[in-house]
């Protein structure tokens, strides 16, 4: 069930610069406002991440999509639909979003979310998320709560308490590249 108060919460210190912690649709992400580039750039610093590696959007409709690439392929769009795990599609020519989200061939990963509490959010906050998982550079992406590291939770602004509770290991989404010719490449499954 969402806690729409939390929710709440969240969206004042998303907006205010904050990152935040949470659960999306795959693994424990750490996020922020991904229209806003020293939130993003905070994140970079705080996961020791190098800045040539962009990070995914999650955002919640395909309406929000078109806002932020040029051109939906159709097949990307089914695929979305249909496919069983969540998906991140890599689109060509991103628009509307901070140069230190995009790629250096001006591409970016985008996933439309599924779960109920990551749609709620990013549609409270009227904004598309940056989320990259929840741990440092070069170490393992954790597969649920309990296996963020605590110095790591000491970090940010605030940590979601919504499915803190679940034990289920989770996965990281399925990458797919959309090539110009709309040919689909699955970069991770």
């Amino acid at each position: 069930m969402i806690d729409n108060d939390e929710i709440q919460q969240i969206v004042p210190i998303l907006k205010s610069g904050g990152i935040i912690i949470f659960p999306t649709d795959t693994i424990w992400g750490i996020g922020c406002n991904a229209l806003d580039k020293k939130a993003v750039e905070r994140i970079y610093a705080i996961k020791k991440r190098s800045k040539d590696k962009p990070m995914p959007l999650l955002i919640d409709t395909y309406a929000r999509l078109l806002t932020h690439v040029n051109k939906v392929h159709p097949k990307t769009t089914a695929l979305i639909d249909y496919h069983d795990r969540p998906l991140t599609i890599i689109y060509d020519k991103a628009k509307n979003l901070p140069d230190n989200i995009i790629a250096d061939d001006e591409s970016i990963a985008i996933r439309i979310v599924k779960d109920d509490f990551c749609r709620a959010l990013i549609k409270a906050a009227d904004f598309p998320l940056v989320a990259t998982s929840a741990n440092y550079s070069e170490q393992d992406s954790p597969k649920n709560f309990s296996e963020i590291d605590k110095d790591f939770l000491k970090e940010v602004d605030y940590v979601v308490r919504h499915r803190q509770h679940e034990i289920q290991l989770n996965e990281p989404s399925t990458i797919v590249k959309v090539k110009k010719d709309g040919e689909l490449v699955f970069l991770r499954t």
